[in-house]
């Protein structure tokens, strides 16, 4: 198996220690070496050091100069909406003229807009955006992505979406309880079905299930019934919560055990206090935040409680199309008032601990997969000082140079 050798790197950073989810001051504990090299031995990371400690390798070696440029962590996005038809730039034309997210769902736009373009696209058309879609997060330095279904909301749709993310590689999430589509008269009669005729089926491709748990979609009641149907099933839980309001999201995760909680921007005092306490992690989604104009989640608050969190694009065509983490690191920096090191273990290590593989990606070091991400930047904490410039220069995906 050929060997792969990452060698005089400005600087090679990765989250500290051994452990996860990071929270509390270790969450910016960042080991950084100078003048460094990573070792990829087939899928593998062999090991990472200091040049200086370099022994000649014997055997097949592919060597790559990498003078000028910093390695991290494969970037790794824990939350998006990658499978979906079509766009939304008519109401993102709207919305800055004046109208409001809500005001655009209940008005049969949103998320229901998107459910018919999805519908039209079929599998072909969705396996299609997926790819295209993962192709976008790897030229940002994505190299583990999330996706969720959602924009089907029909047993057909649904499935076809959830293949075509494991096919593109993706990690499917069954989104569903997204919103209620329009042949169903209410929550409940549509969760009959999801429930029934879906799920069985869901269960069997994607590795989690979320919730969209939220005035407008489905209320705690509605939101508890499908996800411990689908925790029954042997789904992970996962939801959208207090993105609009504070409807009862954080107490239901952390009383169901839930990986995540998603969103957060209008999280108090109790629902901070109560994350702090749990083992449920805060996934921050400031991409969303800035799109819409909305308040940014109590990222500070939240850190110096002591509880768990994560950053993710959410990207998506609605409410945050954008693909960047390396942004979502800036935004983390200058509006989640989060450092550079902060942001960069919650999009390595404590995203990874949020879907299920932080024993094996998200550090780089010996025993973790080949999964590095290259900055085109003398300091890695370009990641997040480089303002919406392309700073990933290349990736390393499973011991692949891309």
């Amino acid at each position: 198996m050929t060997r792969l050798l990452l060698r005089d790197l400005a600087q090679l950073a990765t989250p500290a220690g051994t452990g996860a989810p990071l929270r509390g001051s270790a969450l910016g504990d960042v080991d950084v070496l100078e003048e460094a090299y990573v070792l990829c031995d087939g899928d593998s990371i062999e090991a990472a050091g200091s040049m200086t400690d370099l022994s000649p390798l014997d055997g097949d070696v592919v060597e790559v100069d990498c003078r000028g440029l910093c390695a991290v962590p494969g970037l790794v996005d824990c939350h998006t909406h990658a499978a979906f038809g079509g766009d939304r730039v008519d109401e993102f034309s709207l919305r800055a003229g004046g109208a409001g997210y809500e005001e655009l769902h209940a008005a049969g736009g949103g998320i229901l807009s998107t459910v018919r373009a999805t519908r039209a696209a079929g599998e072909d058309g969705l396996r299609s955006a997926v790819e295209l879609h993962r192709s976008w997060m790897l030229r940002e330095g994505t190299t583990t992505f999330e996706a969720k279904s959602g924009y089907g909301l029909d047993r057909q749709t649904e499935l076809a979406s959830l293949r075509a993310i494991r096919d593109a590689g993706g990690i499917p999430t069954w989104l569903g309880a997204h919103a209620v589509p329009p042949e169903f008269g209410d929550a409940g009669s549509y969760l009959d079905f999801a429930l029934a005729e879906v799920l069985p089926e869901a269960a069997q491709l994607a590795e989690a299930a979320d919730v969209f748990l939220e005035r407008g979609a489905f209320d705690a009641a509605q939101a508890r019934r499908y996800l411990e149907a689908c925790r029954d099933a042997g789904l992970a839980l996962r939801l959208h919560g207090d993105q609009f309001t504070e409807s009862g999201a954080i107490p239901l995760a952390v009383g169901l055990g839930a990986r995540s909680v998603d969103h957060l921007e209008a999280t108090g005092e109790d629902g901070i206090r109560a994350l702090a306490s749990s083992e449920v992690v805060g996934v921050l989604l400031p991409a969303s935040a800035l799109f819409l104009d909305r308040s940014m989640p109590p990222a500070r608050a939240l850190v110096d409680a002591g509880a768990a969190i994560a950053l993710a694009t959410d990207f998506n065509p609605g409410s945050a199309f954008c693909e960047s983490l390396p942004l979502v690191c800036s935004l983390a920096a200058t509006k989640l008032h989060l450092s550079p090191a902060e942001a960069l273990a919650a999009c390595t290590v404590n995203a990874a601990h949020v879907l299920g593989r932080a024993d094996r990606i998200g550090r780089l070091a010996p025993g973790y997969r080949a999964d590095v991400t290259l900055l085109d930047a003398p300091d890695w904490r370009y990641l997040a000082y480089h303002l919406g410039g392309r700073v990933a220069a290349r990736v390393v995906v499973g011991g692949e140079l891309g």
